[in-house]
């Protein structure tokens, strides 16, 4: 049979050709001509993906939220040679399919994978999951602006500051953090930098929070907050109970601080009194189970 002009057919019947293909077989097509590569397939029927970004080694996993279906795309720089494959060949650059992925060859390797990874996330209903460390800020900034214009969704997003443009990167991104679902800070934190925070992601874990003062953490309306290495003191957790109790932190169903870290600094509010205690709300709509032990605190919240 003749090649069938899928782009060709009409709008109604292509939507349909499309609902049929699995997201392997989205992905394939669309790495397979630069015109296809442009049709917004999402406006016809698109699944939801999570994307993950390897910044750093410009590689991405495709999969769904079940895991049931995987992808992986490799970009590499283009050697010069010409590729080799015993299944199938692709014609953009040069690419070759394998087992459960793809590997392409690009002569502009950094702007290959972030073409590449726009067009998934046009393609699908993407939520992306990425790393970004920037101890190379020149390669993620232009990521990280692309992900800002596109208003990309995160599953998880992982944060790692040492220089001196992290300050800048931060802030770029701070207005954005609504979108994120699960916020990580990786240990490491600039020296006297202090970020401010214009809107919260779902949950955040900040695994140094030597920096994460009272007033950080009553402004914060993430749902899940944890706080590792934490210089809170017993009188900021007596303040942060009474503030829950008069109706502050409304989203809150889950605070976890690092009780190692905690200074003694005597106060009404004894961490070892409040093992396995519940309190209520002064309105009488939640309460909150406090567990001590194992150098933690933890304040569980539930509907009373």
């Amino acid at each position: 049979m003749p090649p069938l002009p899928l782009l060709r057919l009409p709008q109604l019947v292509l939507c349909e050709v499309f609902k049929s293909f699995s997201i392997v077989e989205k992905i394939k097509l669309s790495l397979c001509s630069k015109k296809m590569s442009r049709i917004n397939i999402s406006r016809l029927h698109s699944q939801k993906v999570i994307v993950v970004l390897d910044i750093l080694n410009r590689n991405i996993r495709v999969h769904s939220e079940n895991d049931e279906h995987i992808f992986d795309i490799f970009t590499y720089p283009h050697s010069g040679k010409s590729c080799i494959s015993n299944t199938q060949q692709s014609f953009i650059a040069c690419s070759a399919f394998i087992s459960r992925g793809v590997q392409v060859f690009s002569k502009n390797h950094q702007e290959r994978f972030r073409s590449i990874a726009r067009n998934l996330l046009k393609m699908f209903q993407c939520k992306v999951t990425t790393n970004l460390s920037w101890y190379n800020s020149d390669l993620h900034q232009p990521m990280v602006s692309m992900l800002l214009d596109l208003q990309v969704k995160y599953k998880k997003l992982t944060i790692s500051l040492h220089g001196s443009k992290d300050e800048i990167l931060f802030n770029q991104i701070s207005n954005k953090l609504e979108l994120v679902e699960d916020l990580r800070i990786s240990p490491t934190w600039l020296p006297g930098f202090s970020p401010v925070f214009t809107s919260w992601p779902k949950k955040i874990t900040i695994m140094n929070s030597s920096w994460f003062t009272l007033e950080h953490l009553v402004s914060c309306t993430c749902t899940t907050i944890t706080l590792g290495c934490s210089h809170l003191g017993n009188k900021d957790l007596d303040e942060i109970l009474r503030k829950w109790k008069a109706g502050g932190f409304p989203n809150l169903e889950y605070l976890h601080v690092d009780r190692n870290y905690i200074k003694n600094n005597k106060t009404r509010l004894n961490p070892l009194e409040l093992r396995g205690k519940v309190v209520q709300s002064d309105d009488g709509t939640k309460k909150a189970t406090i567990n001590t032990g194992n150098g933690r605190i933890e304040m569980s919240v539930t509907p009373f």
